[in-house]
């Protein structure tokens, strides 16, 4: 199952987290072991990429683009629709709090 696992690693900034693409559901956009760097975020915003923790499986973290936002929820949705990724299309809307905004991508070959 394609469901854009991420390894974390969490910064002493606590606003600011490292992850690592684990799978292919948001290419080709992003990578299997690519980096991503991603700050704690209140408001989100559609087109954003968003870091967010799968919503039945604590601990295990996603990266999605944000497709609707409403209110305190939001949308999001795998780029890839080639696999059969885990979106909100399975799990529905997710809380915007809680999600890291993806502000800067980390080529493979600097990982």
């Amino acid at each position: 199952m394609s469901a854009s696992p991420l390894r974390s690693i969490s910064s002493p900034w606590r606003r600011v987290r490292r992850f690592v693409v684990a799978d292919r559901s948001m290419e080709p956009t992003l990578v299997h072991g690519q980096g991503l760097i991603a700050i704690s975020a209140m408001r989100a915003t559609p087109g954003q990429l968003r870091c967010l923790e799968h919503p039945a499986q604590p601990g295990f973290w996603l990266v999605k683009r944000v497709e609707s936002v409403d209110g305190t929820t939001m949308r999001v949705m795998s780029d890839n629709v080639d696999v059969d990724a885990v979106d909100s299309r399975r799990f529905g809307p997710v809380p915007v709090a809680g999600s890291y905004r993806v502000v800067l991508t980390v080529p493979r070959r600097l990982m």
